[in-house]
């Protein structure tokens, strides 16, 4: 059968989002998806939200399982997850992205190899209602990292060989860093097929966001220092930098200002929804 993938969600207070992110997946133009939804530590209707759009939505053919756990965890979810995937190819994917209805099909394609591989698709971020998010956003987007093939935040995939790369999802915050490390440069695909990928409305939430992911590359610095020789990122130079600040003071203006706060506090290490 075509197209046999297991996607694994995990959602924790996600009920505003989780009907839209399941609707655009069920639009897939997949054939067979086994659906995992992972609810962790929730305290709004996001287990209720999701059986009620997989009855809607579900195709045929596609299987689904929800799990409601009471714990708020994300690895921990990831890992919940696993235990119940039926398929090798495994899709992750977080609970406010929506897919566009040929990505999944294109994400096994690009994963049929023996040879490890990961692939992600095409991230888009959709227009933010603060201007200051719209403007980071912007500046943002044209870094080194996003230049990288398969950034991967938000939604990545790896076939079975790839999946073997780790045991279980270890208990740190940058689950999707530490997947994309287990991977050479060569060895991750992006496809064409976009997702959309929203950033966090709005000053404060955007430093406290920011905060957790430094903290996140410093966990990797410490736990996994090794990995952080697979980024393969082309380095920022000063003559680069002016000329991004050059072309959008503003943006800059945005990112710097969000910077300058995530280095005059740290903390906020725990999870928050968003990025």
């Amino acid at each position: 059968m075509p197209w046999v993938l297991s996607v694994i969600i995990p959602a924790s207070n996600e009920a505003g989002y989780i009907g839209a992110c399941l609707r655009h997946l069920c639009a897939s133009d997949a054939a067979a998806v086994q659906v995992i939804v992972v609810a962790n530590g929730c305290r709004d209707a996001t287990a209720d939200v999701t059986r009620e759009t997989l009855a809607t939505h579900l195709p045929e053919g596609w299987t689904s399982t929800v799990l409601d756990l009471a714990q708020g965890s994300k690895p921990g979810a990831l890992n919940a997850g696993d235990a119940v995937a039926e398929h090798p190819v495994r899709v992750y994917l977080d609970a406010d992205v929506l897919v566009s209805p040929g990505l999944l099909s294109a994400l096994v394609a690009a994963l049929a190899t023996e040879a490890p591989r990961y692939a992600s698709g095409t991230p888009v971020i959709p227009r933010a209602r603060s201007a200051l998010t719209r403007a980071y956003a912007r500046f943002w987007q044209r870094l080194p990292f996003n230049q990288t093939t398969a950034p991967g935040y938000g939604l990545f995939a790896v076939n079975g060989a790839g999946r073997a790369r780790w045991n279980a999802f270890p208990a740190i915050i940058s689950d999707d860093t530490f997947v994309r490390l287990q991977f050479l440069p060569d060895e991750r695909v992006q496809v064409a097929d976009p997702y959309l990928w929203p950033m966090i409305e709005g000053f404060a939430a955007l430093v406290w966001v920011r905060r957790r992911q430094d903290a996140g590359v410093r966990e990797l610095e410490t736990q996994y220092p090794a990995l952080l020789t697979r980024e393969g990122k082309p380095a920022l130079t000063k003559a680069a930098l002016l000329r991004l600040v050059a072309t959008d003071p503003v943006g800059f203006g945005c990112y710097a200002a969000v910077s300058l706060a995530v280095r005059m506090k740290r903390g906020g290490a725990g999870f928050t929804r968003g990025r």
